[in-house]
């Protein structure tokens, strides 16, 4: 049986996830609560499998009541429940030590997936989620990747997501073609670009070129 406390402000949520939760009989609330106070000592008498944290509790914003909960029972397994989108709170909540991120506008299936896989001991990843994480990490390796550009070949690749040519680039920058050839060819790599049509692609697209 897996046991779970709600934590919401609002009843009509909480009657919603009692709801929910009686549908599925390997479920069952053993207690609810209003406010942070209240859910520390239905986690204290329980011990739940998973506690259904509301992201705004009286006194707690944000992922303060998450913090709060976490700085009293550390080990305890916790889905946040929001009104917000997962682009405000999301990676953050995960980071903060929430197992799960569930928006109060998803399916209630959702929801129910969400505290199976917290009791499995993994972390309930939603498509939206999946979705901002790998983008989030696409951006930290495009800038990791600028990070290990020099100021010489920062220079070249913007004068190249320009349009010039290399005796252009070569010109402006008053270095030989071969210069440029060998900066060019080792942004190449740094990059994983093989032509200067990809390189534009990619100065265009991570704004080296207004």
């Amino acid at each position: 049986m897996i046991n779970i406390v709600i934590a919401d402000d609002h009843e009509l949520i909480r009657e919603g996830v009692k709801k929910i939760v009686r549908s599925h009989p390997d479920m069952r609330i053993v207690g609810e609560a209003a406010d942070l106070a209240g859910t520390l000592g239905l986690v204290r008498l329980h011990g739940p499998d998973v506690v259904v944290l509301d992201i705004n509790l009286p006194d707690y914003d944000g992922l303060e009541g998450l913090s709060e909960l976490h700085r009293h029972f550390p080990d305890q397994r916790v889905v946040l429940l929001s009104m917000y989108g997962e682009e405000k709170y999301a990676i953050s909540a995960l980071r903060a030590g929430a197992m799960g991120y569930v928006t109060k506008s998803m399916a209630a299936d959702e929801l129910v997936r969400a505290i199976r896989q917290i009791v499995n001991g993994e972390t309930y990843i939603g498509p939206r989620l999946a979705e901002l994480m790998a983008r989030q990490m696409l951006e930290v390796g495009e800038a990791r990747q600028q990070r290990r550009l020099t100021k010489r070949e920062t220079e070249i690749v913007s004068l190249i997501g320009a349009g010039l040519q290399v005796k252009q680039v070569a010109a402006e920058l008053a270095i030989s073609v071969s210069s440029v050839n060998t900066y060019r060819n080792r942004i190449f790599r740094k990059l994983g670009v093989q032509t200067n049509a990809a390189l534009i692609r990619y100065a265009l697209k991570s704004g080296y070129v207004s």
